[in-house]
């Protein structure tokens, strides 16, 4: 047995797909946070997670060139080793006055700051309840821990509830896994009824808020600040790749002795920092979101034109208007060919295939930006509207 023959069955599947899927595709040119240039033609960039669209923000731009020029491209170390720098630090304690929280641990990435968090906490003495739609990392991180893993229905605070109930003592311990807003259909989690059944049954509450962070909230904090049940969420978990426009993760908490990860997770004792460039490009994204609330307020009014003018061309979305807005379509065939058709367009967005998608449905999925003008918007909804005519029906299936 040859070392990849385990693949075959991805491989067929691959190759039903044709050559010309999505998976390698390249971005040749960016010509700002919402345009860039793919095989030689322009389009509109609305499957990015750049939220707040501070990718190409000067003052970022220039904090991270100064950070270049004096700190150098790299750590070549981890934190425990030789790579904290001043700037990490410094980002800790504005994240804790930011978030309100006591301690805060910076990781190279949203991914690593679920392994490293979760995957040290969940060990296998625990109980991990979490939502089904949850993020690959987040079950990564259980099974590293080697938790006892228990899925209750997404969204269903009934079903949590049950599952808790039959834990008996062991709920009063066990480790509750939610996210703020889901990625593949960009619906909220009902924290408030969540929050409410840990009060009576116990556990301890974390919440990714890595597509929430600066985009709900009056301070932008994510959803917990959203519906004011922040202190009642033990660990907030974060990444610094969507709102934030650059690379790494975080987790904050409201115990200070969350620090002592710092001693016990080894995702990040062994594992290179981030960047100090880009963690001083993160410090003025953190700052643009403090200081420009207008951003959130621009976003979301993208998102609801766009969610409306989709649904108004007769697509079945996912069931709220968020700036992740998700197309439902009957199998990966038809997303594939949907999706280049959109690309001929002028309209780049993400094609997610089963099994990654909730129900085994396959998506095309938007990701709106504040940086988005009201004529791109409209032009994303007017490529979309197009592949519903009779022509192009027989081309994509829609």
């Amino acid at each position: 047995m040859g070392l990849f023959d385990k693949f075959g069955k991805l491989a067929a599947e691959r190759a039903s797909l044709s050559d010309s899927h999505p998976f390698g595709i390249r971005i040749d040119e960016m010509y700002s946070p919402t345009e860039g240039s793919i095989q030689g033609k322009r389009v509109i960039l609305a499957g990015t997670n750049n939220y707040l669209g501070l990718t190409f923000d000067p003052d970022g731009i220039k904090a991270a060139q100064r950070s270049l020029e004096l700190e150098g491209t790299g750590t070549t170390g981890s934190r425990m080793a030789n790579g904290s720098y001043a700037g990490h630090s410094a980002l800790e304690e504005e994240l804790v006055d930011f978030l309100g929280r006591r301690s805060v641990i910076v990781f190279s990435t949203g991914y690593v700051a679920n392994l490293g968090v979760i995957g040290t906490l969940a060990s296998a003495r625990e109980v991990v309840l979490l939502d089904a739609d949850c993020h690959a990392s987040i079950y990564d991180a259980c099974k590293l821990g080697g938790a006892e893993i228990i899925r209750f229905r997404h969204n269903d605070v009934a079903d949590l509830e049950r599952r808790m109930v039959r834990l008996g003592d062991r709920a009063r311990e066990a480790i509750i896994l939610v996210e703020g807003i889901y990625s593949m259909l960009g619906d909220q989690a009902p924290l408030r009824e969540i929050v409410e059944v840990k009060r009576r049954l116990g556990g301890y509450l974390l919440v990714d808020e890595a597509h929430s962070f600066g985009v709900l909230g009056a301070k932008g904090r994510g959803l917990a600040e959203e519906l004011g049940v922040d202190s009642e969420v033990d660990i907030l978990l974060g990444t610094f790749s969507k709102s934030l426009g650059a690379v790494g993760g975080f987790a904050a908490c409201h115990d200070a002795q969350m620090d002592l990860l710092r001693y016990a997770s080894r995702p990040y004792i062994f594992t290179a920092s981030p960047a100090p460039s880009a963690i001083a490009s993160v410090r003025s994204a953190l700052k643009a979101i403090k200081e420009r609330p207008e951003l959130r307020r621009q976003l979301w009014t993208n998102a609801r034109r766009l969610y409306q003018g989709l649904a108004e061309s007769g697509y079945q979305l996912g069931p709220q208007a968020s700036p992740v807005i998700a197309v439902m379509l009957k199998s990966p065939h038809e997303g594939l060919a949907f999706w280049r058709a959109l690309i001929e367009k002028g309209v780049y967005v993400n094609l997610v295939l089963p099994p990654a998608t909730p129900g085994a449905v396959t998506l095309i999925r938007c990701s709106v930006s504040a940086a988005h003008t009201p004529e791109q918007i409209d032009q994303i909804i007017e490529a979309f509207a197009s592949l519903r005519s009779p022509v192009d029906l027989v081309t994509v299936g829609a």
